[in-house]
């Protein structure tokens, strides 16, 4: 993959997280697959549950997206890993997780299809 594929998902992942800050459920549900599947720590969930997160307002207040890297299992399909903190609306403390987020080219841009979001845990030895 070349730097201008990292630069395309990364551009496209904070596309979701801002989707997050503004409490955009129309951009959310734009930048997903109708059969994304998100796994989380709570469980399973499909792009309706992932946009319907946005009901009552924005869910995430703040965030940063570190230590980028990308894979490419095949053409136009990508995986992109990287380190999330992020703060809650009315929240003083920030979270941390590791994220594994799976996109396919389509058109002129990329949709996500996949995502796991994996929180920080103690070191391992």
């Amino acid at each position: 993959m070349t730097q201008t594929v990292l630069d395309e998902l990364l551009a496209a992942e904070t596309a979701v997280w801002q989707a997050l800050v503004a409490g955009d459920a129309a951009a959310d549900a734009a930048a997903l697959a109708p059969g994304f599947l998100g796994v989380y720590p709570t469980g399973f969930a499909g792009r309706d549950d992932h946009v319907g997160q946005l009901a009552g307002g924005p869910s995430v207040a703040a965030f940063r997206l570190d230590a980028p890297r990308v894979l490419a299992p095949a053409p136009d399909l990508a995986l992109l890993a990287y380190r999330a903190t992020f703060r809650r609306p009315g929240c003083d403390t920030d979270e941390v997780m590791f994220v594994s987020s799976l996109w396919q080219r389509q058109g002129g841009g990329w949709i996500n299809l996949f995502s796991q979001d994996t929180p920080v845990g103690p070191a391992v030895p």
